[in-house]
């Protein structure tokens, strides 16, 4: 709490020891996102410079690992919008290509990307309800019943595979 207060404050070297502290979940954050290496440590010195750049406008020093990873979504989410428009359409010839193994997190990149990030969040990042809630601004009642819909699409996705 203390080296959060003095980042805040503008030493930078408590920011630097404070995004060390938070460098795994970090980059575990931006490697779920973007799926390979080289993107997800782009999006970690990209979170380095913009946290410089914002670390004052943190209002809860308690909350700063909450701040952090949610900037590293939105870093990763603008850099997959950026990969998005540079996608090549290409013609594949699925008869003659044997079906490939189920892949869950193939399944789960089907998923719209609210629905991932639920996924990730939960699943991955083991967070609760709670502070899903408060991360992404909505009601946890919300996240609830999104995690449900999200779920239920999830289990018709697997099915669909398995057959």
């Amino acid at each position: 709490m203390e080296l959060a207060k003095r980042a805040i404050a503008g030493d930078e070297r408590a920011l630097v020891e404070l995004l060390a502290r938070h460098e795994d979940t970090l980059y575990r954050t931006a490697y779920a996102y973007l799926k390979n290496e080289h993107d997800a440590i782009e999006a970690t010195q990209e979170l380095t410079y913009r946290a410089l750049k914002k670390i004052h406008t943190v209002k809860e020093p308690a909350y700063i690992g909450t701040w952090l990873v949610r900037m590293m979504i939105n870093i990763c989410l603008d850099m997959k919008k950026k990969q998005q428009r540079f996608v090549y359409n290409y013609d594949v010839d699925i008869a003659s290509t044997d079906q490939q193994p189920f892949e869950m997190a193939d399944i789960i990149a089907s998923l719209p990307i609210e629905q991932q990030e639920l996924i990730y969040l939960k699943y991955f990042q083991d967070m609760k309800n709670g502070d899903i809630a408060q991360l992404k601004q909505i009601p946890e009642g919300t996240v609830k019943s999104r995690l449900h819909t999200t779920l239920k699409r999830l289990r018709v996705l697997i099915e669909k595979e398995e057959l």
